[in-house]
């Protein structure tokens, strides 16, 4: 749905005549006099500017942008099919069976099993994942112009990031399976309040020791930029002592910045894309939202949020587990929810679920991605610079899809949305001194 139009009309302060005094002199008039609006103040309308700004798109980039982001509608389907069908083979095909006998020869107790045949399917399921895993990360990057490493810069960079996920998922699948041996049919609520526990402390050591695993992170250094940057994060609390920046461009040409971590993890960083592409009002225009993200504790709320998510989807695979294994259970040679063997079961059931739960998870962060916009438009108070950048957002993100498009794949607002934010934001102060001698937006 299209917002109105929102138009701003400055009201005229009329001289009042006071009435003739009934005396011998002659009358005198009273004056108030009131400054009048600035030029075109009257004129303002925030729709017209959104639209002004979104034409500065050329429509071959645009129609450029908009076939890669809907062509990721696309495949979102097509990761669901390609992951239930690599769950397929390995039950239909014996292979979980056979990993779970290695395990169990390996090791007599069970506890240790399940490490064992975590690591083997966390390889085995990423091999056979490979070709659409290369597909999406490098050969569709490149196609649209949004990679800017070599093969093998993007080979190393995915086993890095593959060796995270294999001792994250070694880690947190071994005591998911000693829970779920202790509590038996329980096992779906601890399991979701383990997986919450584990999700925050990588949260809080993601920022000092995982990122910089791929990125290398320098102080910026003392400069005006600097300075504006953490006088900001002082204005609002946030504690701050250093800005770094980070290597992006090595990657793409995507400009991005982020307020991350928690319980004294927190730190602010920039990419060197942003710096390099943005005038210093667009540069704190980011910086502005992403602290609202911290002062708004989004971190905490979406992990609240996620993890009321995590145990309604922890309660489906234990309702459909155990319904399909009494079907199909022999055939795999599967036992219950404790049983490693059972593995690509519930990843596939947990793959349907967040599947569906999509436009949920796309609201939630997108809810408070508008919240940040806002923040951030109060605290720097540069509406043009805001919508400056959004615009670059449109390398990658479809500037203006329809209503429903944007609700169900969305996870951020929509470029025109986000520019009509500051637009709107702008006609409400149109009159303050700081945005009259500001920029004047395109109409």
């Amino acid at each position: 749905m299209r917002i109105r139009l929102f138009i701003i009309v400055a009201a005229l302060l009329m001289g009042l005549t006071a009435p003739a005094m009934a005396q011998l002199t002659a009358p005198t008039t009273h004056i108030e006099v009131a400054q009048l609006p600035p030029a075109g103040v009257a004129n303002f309308d925030p729709v017209k500017a959104t639209n002004a700004y979104l034409a500065q798109i050329p429509a071959q980039k645009r129609a450029r942008t908009d076939a890669y982001f809907e062509g990721g509608y696309v495949l979102q389907l097509v990761d669901l099919v390609y992951g239930l069908a690599i769950a397929a083979l390995l039950l239909w095909g014996g292979l979980s069976r056979r990993m779970s006998a290695y395990a169990g020869a390996v090791s007599g107790r069970r506890f240790w099993q399940a490490p064992i045949y975590v690591a083997l399917y966390t390889v085995l399921t990423t091999v056979l994942a490979l070709p659409l895993i290369i597909y999406e990360g490098f050969f569709r990057e490149h196609q649209y112009g949004l990679s800017n490493q070599n093969f093998g810069q993007w080979a190393g960079e995915f086993a890095i990031n593959f060796g995270v996920q294999l001792i994250a998922s070694v880690v947190l699948l071994t005591v998911l399976y000693a829970a779920a041996r202790a509590a038996k049919r329980s096992w779906w609520l601890w399991g979701a309040g383990i997986t919450v526990v584990f999700m925050t402390i990588f949260i809080m050591i993601a920022p000092v020791y995982i990122l910089p695993l791929t990125n290398h992170y320098t102080k910026l250094p003392d400069s005006g930029m600097r300075n504006a940057i953490l006088s900001l994060a002082r204005a609002n609390a946030i504690p701050a002592q250093h800005v770094y920046v980070f290597d992006a461009s090595k990657q793409s040409n995507r400009v991005s910045a982020n307020v991350a971590g928690l319980f004294g993890t927190t730190r602010i960083a920039l990419n060197d894309n942003l710096l390099n592409r943005c005038t210093p009002t667009e540069v704190l225009a980011v910086l502005g939202h992403e602290m609202g993200h911290y002062v708004m504790n989004h971190v905490t709320n979406f992990v609240i949020w996620l993890g009321l998510l995590i145990l309604a989807g922890f309660w489906f695979v234990d309702k459909t587990y155990y319904g399909i294994t009494k079907v199909f259970g022999g055939k795999w040679t599967v036992g219950g929810i404790d049983d490693p063997a059972g593995l690509p079961l519930v990843m596939a059931l947990i793959s349907v679920f967040f599947f569906f739960a999509t436009p949920l998870t796309n609201t939630m962060t997108r809810s408070q991605e508008i919240e940040a916009d806002i923040f951030g438009l109060n605290a720097v108070r540069q509406p043009d610079a805001a919508a400056k950048v959004d615009l670059m957002l449109g390398d990658y993100r479809k500037l203006d899809p329809s209503r429903l498009e944007e609700i169900i794949f969305f996870d951020h607002p929509s470029g025109r949305n986000r520019i009509l934010t500051a637009m709107r934001w702008k006609a409400e102060h149109l009159n303050d001194p700081d945005i009259m001698a500001g920029p004047i937006s395109p109409q």
